[in-house]
């Protein structure tokens, strides 16, 4: 296998932050103990906010009647890509019921779960498009009371986000980001019921605060700086291939991006345009790109594209693109991936706002082991069997002599009380 690396990264993002965990620990332990006194606290002492923390229904009516009507059809035009996809997802999701021996009848149910909490990251870029990806796939998961937190801004939360949060269904919205939201929805402060899993994108700290909340409730995934790779050979456009690029590194000076490709033109091209391109961004677009670029990206050349293919599973990128040859042999072979956008026609960034499949992936390495945000997560898949008295009688037998033989005498003579009722 012949792999060059005409670009490496020179840094890596950090894996293990000790004093994020610290601050987190701490204020997630003030939260527990002082409930919403802390959480408005924290509010007022990090991002000034000391109005209402639960937005009424007045607030909400107001904040969407001033959300300009492009804007409104914009928001439903991607609302409605998410919601059909996420009713496709839904529809995959199927029960059964088998007798698996005669007269045991043994079964599978889909129940969505009580509450969810989603979190809308609304840091550097107000992410309108998070607000449509959590809320609507908790909704068309049947999740009966969703609540949704968002960071302030110098009037609360943005008002296209407000409208988003309202359009998809959310039950309650909160004025409310970072640490305290996400404490606060597992909590259930401020009129929220408790949430039972909570999802969406964040910064560092929002990450490590479900992190350590895992456990007590659900979360989605654990999620690291976003990453994207592009695959592209020589039938790829090099201005196409680094505005990919480009505009994934836009998200921020941690979030790598990468190259792989079987043409070196292609390739060369790509890293001579790339500082053109990211400094006609708008700042601080350009120096969030412009250090992503220069720090994380990697440009890879490979002799075939069973190599490419190989790489990419290597890095297992939340993002992937493929601009080459033959789209259905890509599509068969790579496995490892949060997303696959296939062809020119397509790019992370249609994903990333309005085509339908949710943008919530897993990150670092992640897409190994996991998919995405989807209604299964919103869902738990259970079992459940009953047994007639012959089923009994022959599952008591079998089932008394295995305990038996694993030095579990309680199991044996409950299984035997079957035996001798039938």
């Amino acid at each position: 296998m012949t792999v060059t690396y005409l670009k490496e990264a020179v840094a890596r993002p950090d894996t293990e932050n000790s004093e994020i965990r610290d601050i987190v620990r701490i204020m997630l332990t003030n939260i527990e103990r002082d409930g919403e006194e802390a959480v408005r606290g924290y509010c007022e002492k990090l991002d000034g906010w000391t109005g209402d923390i639960a937005l009424s229904d007045a607030d909400r009516k107001a904040a969407c009647a001033r959300v300009p009507e492009e804007v409104k059809a914009d928001i439903r035009f991607a609302y409605e890509n998410i919601r059909r996809f996420a009713e496709a997802q839904k529809a995959t999701m199927g029960e059964c019921e088998v007798e698996v021996m005669p007269g045991l009848i043994a079964g599978q149910k889909q129940i969505p779960v009580s509450s969810a909490g989603c979190y809308v990251p609304g840091g550097r870029y107000s992410h309108i498009a998070s607000a449509l990806m959590t809320i609507t796939t908790a909704k068309v998961a049947g999740v009966p009371h969703i609540t949704a937190v968002s960071p302030t801004r110098e009037n609360g939360i943005p008002d296209a986000i407000v409208y988003a949060m309202d359009l998809c269904g959310a039950d309650v919205i909160l004025n409310l980001g970072g640490v305290q939201g996400i404490a606060a929805m597992a909590q259930g402060l401020f009129g929220a019921q408790p949430a039972d899993i909570l999802v969406g994108p964040g910064n560092s700290f929002v990450a490590e605060a479900k992190r350590m909340l895992f456990g007590k409730v659900g979360i989605d995934m654990f999620a690291g700086p976003t990453d994207s790779l592009v695959i592209a050979d020589h039938t790829a456009s090099v201005e196409t291939v680094a505005w990919d690029l480009v505009s994934q590194a836009e998200h921020g000076a941690d979030s790598p991006v990468w190259l792989i490709s079987t043409d070196r033109d292609l390739a060369e091209g790509v890293m001579n345009r790339a500082h053109a391109l990211i400094d006609s961004l708008p700042e601080p677009n350009a120096t969030a790109a412009r250090t992503a670029w220069d720090e994380r990206a990697e440009v890879i050349l490979c002799d075939t594209r069973e190599e490419a293919a190989a790489m990419s599973d290597k890095y297992a990128p939340e993002h992937l693109q493929v601009q080459a040859e033959d789209l259905d042999w890509w599509l068969n072979r790579l496995s490892a991936y949060g997303s696959l956008f296939l062809g020119k026609e397509t790019t992370v960034s249609f994903g990333d706002k309005t085509s339908g499949p949710n943008h919530v992936l897993p990150t670092s390495g992640a897409a190994r082991y996991t998919g995405g945000l989807s209604v299964h997560k919103f869902t738990k898949t259970v079992t459940w069997q009953r047994c007639n008295a012959e089923a009994s009688h022959e599952l008591a037998v079998r089932t008394a002599r295995i305990s038996r033989m694993e030095g579990m005498e309680g199991h044996a003579r409950a299984a035997e009380l079957r035996k001798n009722d039938t």
